[in-house]
């Protein structure tokens, strides 16, 4: 019999574990949600979700704020930011049992690893949120596009546990598929992930459509997706440069959207520099490919968030 599960744990309660948490314990799947700052405001008033695929409210939102008062459960999906990863030791273990799985929709590399540092690499999937969404305050989501999921398997586990959870997020309004090869789909990832995130911070904290209607701006990011998709290529990924293109022609139509990476700069948070530049820019100078664009905008934010720190 492959693999199921009954229930979950989501880690991090910003936009994207509020969001697709939120589907799930919609759809009815026993959903519980590991939060911090927002447990006040979701144990009182619940969890309310504006969607472009159709609003909804849960009146009642199982949150706790301590992952030992959650206790095991079959699948945790991990959706804070990669830089509360050395909670990890502390978080994950009093989740698992003997069967559970570990699914992951971090941005960025190294978030497998990190898990499966913990879990074993068997225990692990990641998945890739395609989805424009922001936190407006606690308790309130927007989603204003997008939402597909792809997830893949770090290592092989559990028989048919990617595609159970493709299932199941389908059945909770959520347009998932399988990806047969996760490497893959984490580099075509970043090649939105990098030129967009980084510039919305090198530029100052920028949205979007600022970057995309400066000329030199958008040949910048047009830039750096060729570096992401030559870096891929010399990992034995096959990206093809059609995915510049249609990163850009996708984005336009969001209009003034607002980052990640923008928003932590913004509002003073702590940036992904690992997971989404540093590692990346790594794993490709292994495979014997520099990436001096991408390179010298990491410097950019790099520097940014110095004069944002004095």
């Amino acid at each position: 019999m492959s693999w199921s599960f009954e229930s979950v744990a989501v880690v991090g309660a910003g936009a994207v574990g509020l969001y697709y948490g939120g589907r799930l314990a919609e759809a009815g799947e026993e959903t519980a949600f590991l939060v911090r700052s927002d447990f006040p405001a979701l144990a009182e008033h619940g969890l309310v979700v504006e969607s472009a695929h159709g609003d909804f409210r849960l009146e009642r939102v199982r949150c706790f704020r301590d992952a030992a008062e959650i206790g095991p459960v079959d699948l945790v999906v991990v959706s804070w930011k990669a830089t509360a990863n050395g909670r990890f030791p502390e978080v994950l273990p009093p989740l698992l049992h003997d069967g559970t799985q570990v699914l992951t929709l971090q941005n960025g590399l190294g978030n497998c690893e990190a898990i499966a540092a913990i879990t074993g690499p068997e225990r692990v999937l990641g998945g890739l949120c395609f989805v424009c969404i922001n936190r407006i305050r606690p308790g309130l989501i927007r989603h204003s596009a997008g939402g597909r999921v792809s997830i893949g398997e770090f290592a092989d586990g559990e028989a048919g546990r990617a595609e159970e959870i493709v299932r199941r997020f389908k059945a909770a309004n959520v347009p998932a598929k399988f990806a047969p090869d996760l490497r893959k789909a984490q580099w075509e990832k970043l090649v939105w992930n990098m030129p967009f995130n980084g510039l919305s911070v090198a530029e100052g904290g920028v949205t979007t459509d600022v970057l995309l209607d400066n000329g030199p701006v958008e040949d910048e990011v047009r830039a750096v997706m060729g570096e992401v998709t030559a870096a891929a290529r010399a990992l034995g990924l096959d990206l093809d440069e059609e995915l510049i293109d249609s990163n850009i022609e996708r984005t336009r139509p969001m209009g003034p959207y607002k980052t990640s990476s923008m928003i932590d700069f913004v509002e003073g948070r702590e940036v992904e520099l690992e997971p989404i530049w540093r590692e990346p820019i790594r794993r490709a100078a292994d495979a014997g490919v520099a990436m001096p664009r991408a390179q010298a905008m990491l410097e950019r934010i790099e520097a940014r968030l110095r004069e944002r720190s004095r």
